[in-house]
């Protein structure tokens, strides 16, 4: 009997990796950054037991990072996490946002901490 896999033991697509999150992740890296220094952007997200800081906002933080990387300098694991935030980010919008006011709502920070505005769209 075969056991079902997870989408961590999937082969990476590097390319078609890299074309989701920058489709997906449309605010730079400066864009990104100056939202993450933002009190709305810290209002939003969970927290881990015995953390300070929101997952959501401490994703931003790595999706700079791996912004800011030569595509030659990616690992792995980078990939990885690249599929993660698109994950993250299509299902987050498969939700729709709020009826009222979405800029100024909390699922468009959410977003935002994950490096996609919904209003740029």
């Amino acid at each position: 009997m075969t056991q079902p896999h997870s989408p961590a033991d999937k082969p990476l697509d590097h390319a078609a990796i890299a074309h989701d999150f920058a489709t997906t992740v449309n605010m730079t890296p400066a864009e990104l950054e100056r939202w993450l220094d933002t009190d709305e952007s810290r209002s939003v997200g969970w927290v881990h037991e015995g953390d300070q800081e929101a997952v959501g906002h401490e994703e931003g933080r790595r999706i700079v990072a791996i912004k800011r990387k030569k595509k030659a300098d990616l690992s792995d694991d980078d990939y990885r996490h690249m599929r993660k935030v698109v994950g993250y980010c299509h299902r987050h919008l498969a939700q729709g946002g709020p009826a009222e006011d979405v800029p100024h709502s909390r699922w468009r920070y959410s977003l935002m901490n994950w490096g996609h505005d919904p209003l740029k769209d």
